[in-house]
């Protein structure tokens, strides 16, 4: 994957903040604490058959790769500030509520990026299908989203940039 100005992923300053703090959590309280317990499996002596010794090691290989992963996610971003976003169509941050035509049952997302989305707490995913679907469209429209149990289809009742 390339890494150009077009691949950038978006992502709230909510978002790039959530990250930040569990970097720092991962630099400053992980990595310290997996560091000790190396020392301390090793002052125990022979290391080929010290189990704590191999459990750290495992740790410290996972804090390392997540340290990555989040350094490149943040320099990867775009952060958006959705507050000021004016916008007559749906982009993302936005707040969508739709209603599921054939239900009548009313939902309420906001599209966020990739590691905000939490559904539970009304997030969903830029590279959703519904938020996909729902990019680019203005209150009034229907997108039909494919899903497991076949096609939905929604009406865009209003959205807004908070």
């Amino acid at each position: 994957m390339s890494n150009g100005a077009n691949d950038k992923l978006p992502m709230t300053i909510r978002g790039k903040a959530m990250l930040e703090a569990e970097l720092k959590k991962l630099l400053l309280e992980e990595r310290p604490s997996v560091i000790l317990a190396i020392e301390e499996a090793r002052a125990q002596g022979d290391i080929s058959e010290n189990a704590e010794y191999e459990a750290a090691k495992e740790r410290q290989a996972m804090i390392e790769g997540r340290i990555a992963e989040i350094q490149g996610k943040i320099a990867g971003a775009d952060v958006i500030d959705v507050s000021v976003i004016r916008s007559d169509r749906v982009v993302f941050g936005a707040h969508v509520k739709a209603i599921e035509t054939e239900s009548e049952e009313e939902i309420a997302y906001q599209i966020v990026g990739v590691d905000e989305a939490d559904v539970k707490k009304g997030m969903i995913s830029i590279l959703s299908p519904l938020a996909r679907a729902m990019i680019g469209k203005k209150a009034g429209d229907t997108v039909t989203v494919q899903s497991p149990k076949g096609d939905k289809e929604y009406e865009i009742l209003s959205f807004e940039y908070k």
